[in-house]
């Protein structure tokens, strides 16, 4: 009896002692757990005081020259070297035509014939007052002579200069009747179509017995309209910012999605020499050849030219900050602060470009910087940036 009473007394001291021991270990992970807690708290609260307090961290790129010759490309339209339109000269309806669209013709050819009854008749009569006017005046002048060559006494001079003045009366109703049968006949000339020069017919709008009116007007309908292509010109809107460099003489190379392989060279004949107030633009133009007829009148095409540098320094785009006072960059100094400039734009490239004052070579310039950042304020420099870092940068 003794002994069944001692085991559970046995078995109770296991169990307190296990859970003492339990206790102990939790406290124990729990302050530890506390401790490490704390102390990664209290560096990460120092670590972000400390970079907090840091300045702020910038990227620098350095100013360098631009490119010896600078490519820009700008979208253009091809334009034909002359393009008319054709109307009529004469009311009529169509006889005939001989020439469609696609058809090259030669100056002076004919395009078509207008049947004109009402002229043809007005001609023939007008041709019947001219024998008429003839007869007259020569009637007129037959008495004028007569009575001219009479002795004095025999008729009275007045009728003498009666005669005289019925007779140039007569040579003037000659040359009015004269002058319309020109007239008509000038205007049957018109009759026929024909182009003014060389070229392809891109459009006809005329068929056989269609009513014709003369004139260029709202009411009147356009018989052809006649291109030469050859030299093709190539209009091009240029930004302001490269107005200067578009001068006469500067190459530029052609390129057509439709014919992706092959590239057209030409050189700027001329420019508008003022610029649109409304685009910013400068109109310039480019001729170039065009003997195969390759390129055809209203084409979409890019235009790139090879620009003079003329000591222009270049910077990335990102590297530019607008104000309302202008364009600006951000130097940074050898003592890593920031000094704000304004700058010119000589030339936009897209992702870079060329600035004609306000900077230096060798200056360090900030790419993308932080609106907070002021005029004055230290920073430090990418690590990334080691190459730029180095080089020397201007002070004040």
């Amino acid at each position: 009896m003794y002994q069944s009473t001692n085991k559970p007394e046995a078995t109770g001291r296991k169990i307190r002692r296990f859970a003492i021991i339990l206790i102990a270990l939790l406290v124990i992970g729990f302050v530890i757990t506390h401790f490490f807690k704390s102390s990664h708290e209290h560096t990460l609260a120092k670590d972000t005081k400390t970079e907090a307090s840091a300045p702020p961290l910038v990227e620098v790129v350095t100013v360098k020259p631009a490119p010896a010759d600078s490519g820009l490309t700008l979208p253009g339209e091809t334009a034909a070297w002359y393009e008319s339109t054709i109307y009529a000269r004469v009311d009529g309806y169509v006889g005939k035509w001989s020439a469609d669209i696609g058809d090259d013709v030669k100056k002076g050819q004919v395009l078509a014939t207008i049947e004109t009854p009402e002229l043809d008749a007005q001609l023939v009569a007008a041709k019947a007052k001219l024998v008429a006017a003839q007869a007259a005046a020569g009637l007129a002048q037959t008495t004028y002579k007569r009575w001219n060559d009479s002795p004095k006494g025999v008729v009275s001079e007045q009728e003498r200069e009666e005669k005289k003045a019925n007779y140039a009366s007569a040579q003037a109703q000659v040359a009015l009747a004269q002058a319309d049968v020109n007239r008509y006949d000038a205007m049957a000339k018109f009759k026929q179509v024909t182009a003014p020069f060389d070229g392809r017919i891109t459009e006809r709008r005329i068929d056989i017995g269609n009513l014709v009116t003369a004139g260029s007007n709202a009411s009147t309908t356009p018989l052809y309209r006649l291109a030469q292509n050859n030299p093709m010109r190539v209009f091009i809107n240029a930004p302001q910012a490269t107005a200067a460099s578009m001068k006469k003489g500067v190459e530029a190379k052609i390129h057509s999605s439709t014919q992706p392989d092959r590239e057209f060279t030409g050189k700027i004949t001329r420019n508008a020499d003022s610029i649109n107030t409304q685009s910013r633009t400068l109109r310039v133009e480019v001729d170039l050849p065009n003997q195969d007829n390759a390129l055809v009148p209203g084409m979409y095409v890019d235009v790139a030219f090879a620009l003079p540098a003329e000591g222009l320094m270049q910077i990335p785009a990102a590297a530019l900050i607008f104000r309302t006072s202008g364009p600006e960059v951000a130097i940074v100094d050898q003592n890593h602060k920031v000094q704000f400039h304004k700058v010119s734009i000589a030339r936009d490239n897209g992702g870079t470009l060329e600035i004609g004052s306000g900077l230096s070579m060798g200056d360090q310039v900030a790419l993308n910087i932080s609106s907070q950042i002021s005029d004055g304020e230290v920073v430090q420099v990418n690590d990334s940036q080691k190459g730029n870092k180095d080089a020397p940068a201007r002070t004040k």
